[in-house]
C-alpha cells in the first residue's frame, strides 16, 4: 500500500533513492488494534492526570495502589517485544496512540508539510497552569521525525534539535503544530516548526508558543 510518505512532492515516487534503505532500524507496520485498546488509553490518558493531580486519603491510595497492582498482573504476560504492540503504531489513534507522545491528532501530513492539533492536560504541567518546559521538545521531535518520512526521507535520527521558547504553552487550551522540510543536503534534512494558540473560538486567529529548528540524519547500512 503507498503512503504519502513514499511519495514525492508532485505525488510521484520519493526523489530520494535510499528511501527503502533504513540502516539498522526495523520497519513497523500500522496496527488495527480494537475499540478496547482504544478506551484503555483514553482512560489510561485520564489517570495520567489524576495521578499528578488527586489528594485523596491513605486508604485511597492504598486502593489505587492496589488497583494498579491488578493490572500489572494482568497486562504483564503479554509483554511484547518493540513494534509488535499497537503503542506507537496505531496512526489514527491521538500520539500514535503512544501514552509516551503528547494525544495530538495528525491532520495533515503532505511531502510539504505536516500539521498536528491538540492540547496538553494536567499530566504535562511543569508550574503555575504553564506546560512543563522539557514536554515541547519531546513533541517537536515527533513531529521532526513525521516531517522527515512525509518527505520522502529514509528513516533519520535527530542530530540536534533546538527549541526557543515565545510565550507560556497554557494547558487545555487548543493548539497547532505545523513543520517541514527546509533544505537537504544528502544523508540531512534540516527541519521546522512552530507550535501555535488559537487565539479565539474561531481558530482565525493564532499566537506562537515556540519555534523548533533540527537536523535530521539519514542512517547508515546496519546503523541503529
Amino acid at each position: 500500500m503507498t503512503h504519502y510518505s513514499s511519495l514525492g512532492a508532485d505525488g510521484g515516487p520519493a526523489e530520494d533513492p535510499e528511501y527503502q534503505h533504513h540502516g539498522g532500524f526495523p520497519e513497523y507496520g500500522p496496527a488495527s488494534p480494537g475499540a478496547g485498546f482504544r478506551s484503555f488509553v483514553t482512560t489510561m490518558r485520564r489517570l495520567q492526570d489524576l495521578a499528578v493531580s488527586a489528594d485523596p486519603g491513605d486508604d485511597v491510595w492504598d486502593e489505587a495502589a492496589e488497583r494498579a497492582a491488578a493490572l500489572v498482573e494482568l497486562l504483564g504476560p503479554f509483554q511484547a517485544e518493540e513494534g509488535k504492540g499497537p503503542a506507537g503504531r496505531t496512526p489514527d489513534l491521538p500520539g500514535m496512540g503512544s501514552l509516551l507522545l503528547p494525544p495530538w491528532t495528525l491532520t495533515r501530513y503532505r511531502p510539504d508539510g505536516v500539521e498536528m492539533t491538540g492540547s496538553f492536560s494536567r499530566f504535562h504541567v511543569g508550574g503555575n497552569h504553564a506546560v512543563h518546559g522539557g514536554v515541547l521538545p519531546l513533541l517537536f521531535d515527533h513531529m521532526f521525525g513525521m516531517v522527515s518520512h512525509a518527505a520522502g526521507r529514509p528513516i533519520s535520527r535527530t542530530a540536534f534539535l533546538h527549541v526557543d521558547y515565545r510565550k507560556i504553552t497554557p494547558v487545555d487550551a487548543p493548539l497547532v503544530m505545523r513543520g517541514r522540510v527546509t533544505r537537504t543536503e544528502g544523508r540531512k534534512a534540516f527541519v521546522s516548526a512552530e507550535l501555535l494558540e488559537l487565539v479565539d473560538a474561531r481558530g482565525s486567529g493564532e499566537a506562537t508558543l515556540a519555534e523548533g529548528t533540527g537536523l535530521m540524519v539519514r542512517l547508515l547500512p546496519g546503523q541503529p
